[in-house]
């Protein structure tokens, strides 16, 4: 089985786009907080709140860290398959 054929610009793409992909991943993740803050968040448990409205913050970056992932794991498929050989 021969390696699929691309054209070595397109290959260069790929590889930017994953490395810029991986990048922000992960920044993505180092900017996140812990969802345990120490010995209160195990004594008095996590508070939650019923209220769905507009995402905040940590919602938004989950949803990003999530869909950059996804994204990432889909770019390093097609990285394999194009530089198999």
């Amino acid at each position: 089985m021969h390696a699929l054929f691309i054209n070595p610009i397109l290959r260069g793409a790929l590889l930017i786009m994953q490395t810029l992909v991986s990048i922000a991943l992960i920044a993505i993740v180092s900017s996140q907080t812990s969802k345990n803050e120490g010995l209160t968040g195990n004594i008095g448990g996590p508070t939650t709140s019923n209220f769905k409205g507009k995402p905040g913050w940590e919602e938004t970056l989950a949803t990003t860290t999530r869909n950059l992932g996804i994204a990432w794991f889909g770019m390093s498929v097609l990285v394999g398959i194009v530089f198999a050989q």
